[in-house]
């Protein structure tokens, strides 16, 4: 089943993107929870119009992220926590580095976060996706609180 993507789906696609998926898949959820359309040809075309029309606009759109990029490049991150040794009392998820980077003055939606869960003290990383060609690398590091 072709399906042209409203929003962002994880793991598919990016909006506008025509993508291939399984029928069950695009009739149970993609197109219910108003992800996808149909991808006919009227749509199709209805599309390539929409993206000529907007692709000076985009230039713009990157640009903008790839200055927010180096912003978060310069903010440098520490998250204090609880931790025994070099265990830590809980974890350090996306949440937390939002937060961190909302204190550094860049305010992140922790979606757009992948770092996954971390649990010892140390120096790590995370990928911040700022638009679909604009990724940008974040170290971060986790310091033990003191008492």
């Amino acid at each position: 089943m072709e399906l042209i993507l409203k929003k962002d789906v994880q793991n598919l696609g990016f909006k506008d993107d025509v993508v291939t998926v399984k029928n069950g898949y695009g009739r149970n959820f993609l197109i219910p929870q108003g992800y996808a359309q149909l991808a006919t040809a009227s749509a199709k075309k209805v599309l390539a119009e929409n993206l000529k029309q907007r692709a000076h606009k985009e230039a713009k759109v990157v640009s903008d992220a790839q200055a927010l990029a180096e912003a978060l490049k310069a903010i440098e991150i520490k998250i204090y926590a609880k931790a025994g040794g070099e265990k830590l009392f809980g974890s350090i998820t996306n949440i937390d580095i939002a937060e961190a980077l909302a204190k550094g003055g860049q305010e992140i939606d922790r979606k757009f976060i992948t770092s996954g869960i971390v649990k010892r003290i140390g120096k790590y990383s995370a990928s911040v996706r700022l638009h679909r060609d604009v990724i940008v690398e974040l170290s971060y590091e986790i310091i033990a609180e003191k008492a």
